[in-house]
Order: C-alpha cells, then structure tokens, then sequence
C-alpha cells in the first residue's frame, strides 16, 4: 500500500494491506500521525494524542503478521476515541475543565474490542463539554473546527471525531450519541456516522445519561463503519441494559438489493425550521432511491408535539447532578461552559419530573413503533441546517432552543432507541455538506446500512479539502 494515498485509504484496504503483509502497521500509523501534525494546528480535533501507544500496538501487529498470526480485522487501522470514552491509563477529561486531570483506570469494552481486532489507538478527540452541546467547543480544549471550512463548526458533540475522519486523519473514529452527536458532526463534516440500537454496543463506564447513551463509529465509507460496529457490538455484563443477543453479521448485506424495501421520507416538522436547501437536497437523495427498487412514499413525521421536554428532562436532568458533584463550590461552578449552566437552569425550571417524562418517552416509542408498520426506513434531513459558524451555539431562525434540541431530527430516537444514522447527500450553496438520517426498526441496523450503501453509490464520499 502506498503511504502517500493513507488519507483516502479506507479502514477495510488498510486492514486487508497489513493482513497481507503489502505494508507495515507502523507504515500506516506514521502516516497517521504526519497527517495529523500537518492539519491539527489548524482543526483542533484532539486533546490528547498516544502515539507511542499506537506505535508499540502497531509494532505488535506487524510482529503477529510476521509470526504468520491472525493480527485481527481492523489490523493497523488507526482510530481515535471520543474523550467521553474510557481509554485506561489515558486522560478523560469529558471535555471539562473540572476533569482536566483524570485519567481512565479501565478500558471501555468498545476499546477493548477494538483493541483485540488490532486497531491502534492515536488519540483521544474532542468533545464539548460533557456532550453537552451540537457544536464543537469546550472549556477545556476551545473550538474544533470544519475541515470543509475553518470558520464552521465541525459539529458537537463528537467534534474530534467526526472532523478528524473527513479530514483525512483517521480512517475511523469511535464517538457516542446521546441526543444525535455521532450524527450531528458526521452531517456537519461530510462522513457517516451511525448509532445502533440502544444497547447494542455496552457502554461502561454508566454514562451521566444512562437512557440515552449510545457509542459507535464516524468513517468514511458504510462499509467501514458496518465492519466498526461488527467489532464493538455484543453483550457486556458490565452493562445492564445491553442487548442480550447475537451480533448480526452487518457487513453481508450491505450490496443486496432495494427490492420491495418501503421507504418513508419526511422532511418538515411542525416545531421547527428546515432550511430549503438541506429539505431539497435529502428530498432529492430519498426520493432517487425508486430507482433501485425501493418504494418511496410522503409520511408525517411522527411527533405531532416535541418530545424535547422528555429529552432534555433525561439528559440536562440527568448531568446536573454530574456537574454539581464535580464542581461542589461555585466558583468551580463558574468553570462550566455558560450554555452548559442555563440548559440546566432552564431543564430544572421546566421541571416535568421523571414520571412525566417516562411517560413522554414510551408515547415517543409507541409513535415510532407505529410508523414501522407503514415503512421499513424513515429519512430525514439529520440537521435543520448546515454547519453554523464557530462560536454560534444556537444557529439563527431556532431561537428559543437550547445547544442541543435544535437538532430537532436526532434526539427523539436517542428517546425511543432506534437505530439511526447520517450519510452525506451534497452540499448547500456555500459548500457545506449536507447529511441525510436514516432511521431504522429497533433491529434495523443491517437495513440501515444496506440503504446508506445504496446512497453511497450515488453519492460516493470524499475527504474535506484541507
């Protein structure tokens, strides 16, 4: 494998190049990391890099291959780990000033995982705080930025992650999504990103959202990202709310056919603003999906009110208690990001109580569940707009929101659990990318991808231009 193409390399290529022995783990993780110095100064995607690490897991890889030893799938990829998950011996800061100095004592099972399939482990990427907001920025770390344009924001909260694969730095990312942060960046940023169902891949230690929490993979091919989740799905008995069954084989399917598949497209919502071009250009993608076989057909979208109560109750409810007990005093309160601090303010003054939201969420899940009757996939537009300038935390036409639940399309399926995903369909007028959600049946992850593969036929991917 030519080291000069690494940022095009796909996950699959480099793994089937050191497998095979045409290059060398430590090749491909030293272009890993000359990519990241010429284009770090500039994104700010990490906040800790562990090349020394990923080198001696490199070397280890190369000496399996050499001991004629299965090195694992991912063999040599180098992938980057959101700072919210645990990477032992590393810093995990979560993004806060009030955790700038904890280090992880364990590995989470997803880095386990990884691990074992040989992937090399460059770098720990940012996160706002506590994944707390749909923009890149943190006390702790500041602005990530757009690789597609400097002056947006890549995306929050998985900004490190989603910036770092379209800019070619790593092939794979792993993030987490509690109320759309695969999602969010990846359509900011031009990639795919998909969270499997909940409980799906363990997530330990307990997240600060419990209910919500999700970990998956940014790439840059569906391929990729189905072989990503292949390694990091499956039960952990550290994690009580995993799904208890086999791991379905998610890269089988991803070229079999659209036929017969029913497809439901919505593109408006009646709380919120789309912006016509983002509402055209995912339109446009759904709807070319007839052409290979599939049934595409007008639905409602299937909250007639925002579950965003629900949400933030369960979320910002939920990480005030993480933040009190962290910061303890007020002055130490004053180091949490401001919007951070009034979403809290404004969720415990909404006060809808656990009750009531529990009730909100399995009404969000029935109308779900409902719709899967008519349509085997809804898509979406992933976000109302296109990636807002860097220091914007709520976008302009969407006041009244807070950092979070603008993103009005994603965090209802962080309630209810389904599958969800965004895949690259274009670009706005100002060349900014466009992302088109997909959301699946709870066990429609292999639907998911098989159609994003389909998408991606027609719209290939490509790397930012740096």
């Amino acid at each position: 494998m030519d080291m000069s193409r690494y940022a095009e390399a796909t996950a699959a290529e480099i793994a089937a190049a050191v497998r095979s022995g045409r290059a060398s783990a430590t090749a491909v993780v030293g272009a890993c990391i000359d990519r990241i110095a010429a284009f770090e100064p500039r994104l700010n995607t990490l906040v800790t890099l562990t090349t020394e690490a990923a080198l001696e897991a490199a070397h280890r890889v190369d000496a399996l291959v050499a001991a004629g030893r299965d090195p694992g799938p991912l063999a040599g990829v180098p992938v980057t780990v959101k700072d919210l998950i645990a990477v032992g011996g590393v810093r995990q800061a979560f993004g806060s000033r009030l955790l700038a100095d904890n280090v992880a004592a364990h590995d989470a099972p997803s880095v386990e995982r990884l691990r074992a399939a040989g992937a090399c482990i460059v770098g720990k990427s940012t996160t706002s705080e506590l994944g707390s907001k749909a923009v890149g920025d943190s006390p702790l770390s500041g602005i990530t930025r757009n690789p597609w344009n400097a002056d947006h924001t890549a995306g929050g909260s998985s900004a490190g992650a989603a910036a770092g694969v379209a800019a070619g730095m790593v092939p794979v990312a792993l993030a987490t999504d509690g109320g759309g942060s695969i999602r969010i960046p990846s359509s900011f940023c031009g990639v795919f990103g998909i969270k499997a169902r909940f409980g799906r891949v363990p997530v330990w230690p307990p997240a600060a959202t419990p209910l919500l929490a999700h970990v998956g993979p940014i790439t840059r091919s569906v391929a990729d990202a189905a072989l990503v989740l292949s390694v990091i799905a499956g039960p952990d008995p550290r994690d009580s709310g995993c799904v208890n069954a086999p791991v379905p084989d998610f890269v089988a399917g991803l070229h079999d056919g659209l036929d017969g598949l029913r497809i439901g497209w919505c593109g408006s919502l009646p709380y919120g603003r789309v912006d016509p071009q983002v509402a055209q250009r995912c339109r446009e993608a759904a709807f070319a999906l007839a052409s290979q076989g599939a049934r595409v057909v007008e639905v409602d979208w299937p909250f007639p009110q925002d579950p965003g109560p629900a949400w933030n109750h369960l979320f910002y409810g939920r990480i005030a208690g993480r933040v009190a007990e962290l910061a303890g005093t007020a002055e130490r309160m004053a180091m949490v990001n401001a919007s951070l601090r009034e979403a809290i303010a404004h969720e415990r003054a909404a006060g809808i109580g656990d009750a009531a939201a529990m009730t909100l969420r399995e009404q969000a899940t029935t109308r779900v569940a409902t719709l899967f009757q008519q349509v085997d996939l809804l898509l979406t537009p992933t976000m109302p707009v296109t990636a807002p300038p860097v220091g914007v935390d709520v976008p302009a036409g969407h006041a009244g929101r807070n950092a979070v639940d603008w993103s009005y399309f994603t965090y209802p399926f962080n309630l209810t659990g389904h599958p969800a995903a965004s895949i690259p369909v274009g670009f706005d007028a100002a060349r900014l990318p466009i992302g088109l959600q997909l959301v699946g049946r709870l066990d429609g992850e292999a639907t998911i991808l098989r159609v994003a593969a389909a998408i991606e036929r027609v719209h290939p991917m490509r790397g930012a231009p740096v």
